[in-house]
């Protein structure tokens, strides 16, 4: 077995859904070793939420939660009990991060908080995954997914240009981008605190705001505040196309093609056979294909919905013409080049059965991504942890489950 990356590190993950969970996942998944607390019976919150197979609810079948826990150790703990936090505290006091993405007055109603555990472990890192992070005026303030991602500004503009803003209000993609980004930015983060500590011997707080970290993916908008003092204005009368760029119907799906600049479109002009109509004076240029678009785009539509949208991107792509497929979820599981870096894996889980996972998109030489064991059963290794750890007797395991700590 490959020794992985980071295999010299001891995590404690006290996490709940995805953001602290997926911080921690990303470090178990390069080898850290990650011993993932859950309250007892009921276990993290996202083990109630789908995908489930079948869709059939199960706490040891969410596909949220068999995703976002790989590779890690599982106990379950009652932190909020005395005896519980006296464990959490040995464990953390061994550790080298302790990641949570619990409320900051909630970690210090607890003594739970960096200034309390640093004390007990001055080389600590300790990673905090909130909605708006560890000061302002917001830092308790609750919020989901849906309140960070439009807080953070990217929402605003994720429809592009519309000819009403009134009346088309801004979106957000399904899923969980806020949850996903923060797990993204509070890994990275941490990283860069283990290198600190290689130099200082100390630890320190990683303080992750959910909310700060929407912002890098308005970057546009971002530079153009910067530049010009406001942002983008959503009406399309005020931010007229400068180019072709669209999504057009295909005969099995559909595709989206960019060919902007006046060569790029005499390709596209030969992909399409060069039909008569290319020849009217309305297209003769950049400026005029993008004024008369409205006139533009039904014709386009009209041949490449006669031809499946893979015969469309090869031929362009032989061109030279930037044309892509867009692709369905069905497509990417299929598509060749996933296939060829081998970015999908099947993970067998004792009670989930066997299922198909995305990996990483990144991929190392001597140190790979390496699936060691499926996410843990709810308190699955509560005899190896406490017992052949810690020193707890079977028969503590038992008085300590009929308390309710375990």
């Amino acid at each position: 077995m490959t020794k992985g990356a980071l295999s010299d590190l001891k995590v404690i993950e006290w996490g709940e859904f995805i953001s602290a969970p997926y911080c921690a996942k990303l470090l178990a998944d390069l080898g850290a070793e990650v011993i993932k607390i859950e309250a007892p019976g009921v276990g993290d919150e996202a083990r109630r939420f789908g995908p489930f197979p079948g869709d059939v609810p199960h706490p040891e079948k969410s596909g949220l939660f068999l995703y976002c826990n790989t590779n890690k150790l599982g106990i379950t703990l009652d932190v909020r009990k005395a005896t519980g936090k006296k464990i959490l505290l040995t464990l953390i006091k061994e550790a080298d991060i302790f990641i949570e993405n619990h409320p900051p007055q909630e970690m210090e109603k607890l003594d739970l908080d960096f200034e309390s555990l640093k004390k007990i472990n001055p080389k600590l890192i300790m990673t905090s995954l909130t909605p708006f992070g560890q000061t302002g005026p917001h830092r308790n303030y609750k919020a989901t997914d849906l309140v960070s991602f439009h807080m953070g500004g990217y929402g605003y503009h994720i429809t592009g240009a519309v000819d009403d803003p009134n009346s088309d209000p801004p979106l957000k993609p399904r899923g969980h981008h806020a949850n996903f980004a923060a797990g993204i930015t509070g890994a990275a983060a941490t990283l860069s605190a283990v290198f600190a500590r290689k130099k200082t011997d100390r630890g320190q707080h990683v303080d992750i705001s959910e909310q700060e970290a929407q912002v890098p993916f308005v970057f546009g908008n971002v530079a153009n505040y910067t530049y010009e003092g406001k942002g983008n204005n959503r009406s399309r009368s005020k931010n007229p196309p400068t180019g072709i760029v669209a999504v057009l119907p295909a005969k099995d799906g559909a595709v989206s093609i960019s060919p902007r600049e006046n060569h790029l479109w005499a390709r596209w002009v030969e992909v399409m056979g060069n039909p008569e109509w290319a020849k009217d004076e309305r297209f003769k240029d950049r400026a005029s294909r993008v004024k008369h678009w409205s006139d533009l785009q039904p014709l386009i539509a009209e041949w490449t919905k006669e031809h499946p949208k893979d015969e469309i991107y090869r031929t362009a792509q032989a061109k030279r013409v930037p044309v892509f497929p867009v692709n369905t979820i069905e497509a990417v599981f299929q598509a060749e080049q996933f296939t060829a870096r081998g970015f999908f894996k099947e993970i067998d889980h004792p009670v989930a059965g066997t299922l198909t996972y995305p990996t990483a998109p990144y991929q190392f030489s001597r140190t790979p991504w390496e699936v060691i064991k499926p996410a843990p059963l709810l308190g699955e290794h509560n005899e190896a942890i406490l017992c052949q750890r810690l020193g707890y007797s079977k028969s503590d395991l038992v008085k300590l489950r009929e308390g309710g700590i375990i």
